[in-house]
């Protein structure tokens, strides 16, 4: 088989398992939706085929089990359990059908790939790679169904509002609204209504729906919640512009509007990169097979230390894309969550006494302006490390990249020394392939080198004569005084190169600058971090503030029962407001103040300048008169954010998505063609010299 059908085959083979595996979970999930419906409406249908459907599901809850107890496995099917029931409230036993769906789904696509790729090139090192590809692929292929199923229930959330409405109107209470809406909303959705709805009418419906609130997949059914308790709480007002409730659902309904579009541009601006970017994974090994066999002379670049670690870089260039392209991908509702108990392995760490003391050497002391600028930073992201477990990181991290950095440097090294004793000496001949003469020829003067160069002990300080000397006796037929010159000055050459293959003062420094950035990189994340959450501050305050503008209408509330509710439904600001909750019985305006000092966010600032004033000089209502105002400011103000950001974004994402395959094109072909072309031109110049 040619090497341009080979490529072209596997980038036909890569394209497809990939739209399959898509193809296979939209079939598979509409299948079990209508098959479902189908058992509801037609209780007469045929016996073998209800049968069959319950076998299926039978199989996949004894898969779930048996899969549990495998070790590698059960870690899998927890990671894909903890995705799935994060979109959806689905019912214990719905909910393992689906995660095994999903799983086999993943697995089986994972697992023919792999083995249709191995028989193409059935190579050890191939293999290696594509299992690597296969679990960088496996987060893409989950994340996309997760992403899926979160559009999905969006979509479902805007019928459900829009029915919830017209129950309103009819029966103008909310549980009923909720309940008869819930029975014939689709079944993400429904599931969803029938949690709140229960949380609603239970003896204790503000702990009930607490829990819900950590289990809600996203910030629009948490909001949703909190305004139909309130509405049942304290009642509903009508005013001018209506129904307070409906006006909360109207404004949910816009949000909802608003982040489907942004979802569905962003991935129609992304689409495919992903794919684009893990193609040259595969094109390594045939690219560099093409150019052996047409320029002989590349053999000295590949099989070289610079050629190991072109490809070494490549393979990190297209890693750091994909996970690039996933970060600028995510959809994901703010992963932090305030106070939540967790056990970082820097904990664990912290107990070495040599890691506490490298992490209390390198950390700023207290009182000084880094330190001030590393904890406002640490507090600013919602961190759970410590200031100490954060500098253990930061030297793990260190020590990491060193010993990867300073293993990777010998290995080169050895490879080199490697290639000097061992590879075939590539002839003069720049262009076309190598018969098998020449590398039968090549590989007998290979041998005859190292021959030589153990005769005379490897010693760097062999003279030509001795080298000439020792070729003599090396071979028996004799030797003509080109040839001979020739042979010579390529062993004192190898000779020369292999000495100095030794570990050098400037490796040790790139070492350290290697190390340094590792050091540095917890701290670039956080900043990374903390501009990626200013987005999800908005969306937070963005709540207060609608719960707020209801709030303002109710008689005899309070500041502190507006605080209350804000802890409702914090998530980025919930330990501060909580102090402030702690405190308010000391002094409401001290309470507020200091809220005030540890939230450097303007919005949020904004609204406990209004709290202040409400405490005893105006009434909240009057406080807040021009909340409506701001709300439709900060609305049309993150309708133009999320344009600009998805204009970036898709900027970010075709250069990030390209620059694999410019860096294989590039680095690993045409610079060193050329490189070798002038190398060689210097051959035939001197060569026409000597003519």
């Amino acid at each position: 088989m040619g090497i341009r059908r080979l490529l072209f085959l596997i980038l036909i083979i890569s394209l497809a398992l990939f739209a399959v595996v898509y193809a296979v979970m939209m079939w598979l999930n509409n299948r079990s939706r209508r098959n479902r419906l189908e058992l509801l409406s037609d209780p007469a249908r045929p016996k073998d085929e209800l049968m069959l459907r319950k076998r299926w599901q039978q199989f996949l809850q004894t898969a779930y089990i048996v899969g549990c107890s495998v070790p590698l496995l059960s870690a899998y099917i927890r990671k894909v359990r903890k995705r799935v029931s994060g979109v959806h409230a689905y019912e214990e036993f719905l909910l393992r059908h689906e995660v095994m769906k999903v799983t086999f789904s993943i697995l089986g696509t994972l697992g023919i790939s792999v083995a249709v790729l191995f028989l193409l090139n059935p190579s050890l090192s191939f293999l290696l790679l594509v299992l690597l590809t296969a679990v960088v692929i496996n987060s893409l292929l989950i994340d996309m169904v997760v992403n899926r199923l979160e559009r999905q229930l969006l979509v479902q959330m805007l019928d459900l509002f829009s029915d919830i409405r017209h129950r309103y109107h009819q029966h103008g209470m909310v549980d009923e609204a909720l309940q008869e809406a819930a029975e014939s909303a689709e079944d993400e959705a429904g599931l969803h209504t029938r949690k709140i709805a229960e949380a609603l009418i239970s003896n204790n419906p503000s702990e009930e729906l607490e829990k819900y609130y950590e289990a809600a997949p996203n910030r629009f059914l948490k909001a949703f919640a909190g305004i139909s308790y309130m509405i049942m709480e304290f009642g509903d007002k009508v005013k001018e512009q209506g129904s307070i409730y409906l006006q909360g659902l109207s404004g949910l309904t816009k949000e909802i509007h608003l982040e489907i579009l942004r979802r569905s541009k962003l991935d129609y601006l992304l689409k495919g990169l992903n794919v684009i970017a893990l193609v040259p994974l595969f094109f390594t090994k045939p690219i560099e097979r093409w150019a052996r066999s047409s320029f002989p002379a590349m053999d000295e670049f590949y099989m070289s230390k610079l050629g190991y670690a072109a490809k070494i870089l490549i393979y990190i260039v297209i890693i750091l894309s994909f996970v690039l392209l996933q970060k600028l991908q995510q959809n994901d509702e703010t992963t932090y969550r305030a106070g939540r108990n967790s056990r970082p392995w820097e904990k664990a760490i912290s107990r070495v006494p040599l890691f506490r003391v490298m992490a209390a050497w390198a950390a700023p002391h207290p009182g000084s302006a880094d330190y001030s600028k590393v904890v406002r930073l640490m507090k600013e992201t919602g961190t759970e490390l410590t200031y100490e477990w954060f500098y253990i990181r930061r030297v793990v991290y260190s020590l990491i990249v060193f010993a990867v950095t300073l293993t990777m440097t010998l290995y080169l090294h050895q490879m080199s020394r490697n290639h000097i004793m061992y590879d075939p000496v590539v002839q003069d001949s720049f262009f076309g392939q190598t018969t098998i003469t020449q590398q039968e020829e090549g590989k007998r003067l290979s041998s005859r080198d190292l021959d030589v160069m153990r005769r005379v002990n490897m010693s760097p300080e062999a003279t030509y004569a001795e080298i000439a000397e020792q070729l003599q006796q090396a071979e028996s037929k004799g030797l003509g005084k080109d040839e001979l010159v020739d042979s010579a000055n390529r062993i004192l050459g190898k000779l020369q190169a292999y000495h100095n293959e030794y570990f050098k003062w400037w490796e040790l420094v790139l070492c350290l600058f290697a190390s340094m950035l590792g050091y540095k990189w917890p701290f670039w994340l956080l900043l990374f971090q903390r501009k990626l959450r200013y987005m999800d501050m908005r969306h937070e305050v963005y709540q207060y503030q609608t719960v707020i503008s209801m709030l303002r209408e109710m008689d005899r509330i309070s500041v502190e029962e507006i605080l209350e509710w804000m802890d409702r439904f914090a998530v980025i600001f919930k330990i501060p407001i909580q102090k402030c909750l702690i405190h308010y019985d000391h002094g409401g305006e001290m309470a507020l103040q200091q809220l005030k000092e540890e939230v450097r966010f303007t919005e949020f600032q904004r609204i406990v300048d209004k709290l202040l004033l409400s405490v005893e000089k105006i009434p909240i209502s009057q406080a807040f008169d021009d909340l409506e105002g701001e709300m439709s400011f900060y609305f049309e103000q993150r309708k133009q954010d999320y344009e600009r950001i998805i204009d970036t974004k898709a900027g970010l994402g075709r250069l990030i998505g390209f620059a694999p395959m410019y860096s294989l094109i590039f680095i690993y072909l045409v610079i060193p063609l050329i490189a070798m072309s002038f190398m060689q031109m210097n051959i035939y110049y001197e060569q026409i010299q000597k003519i």
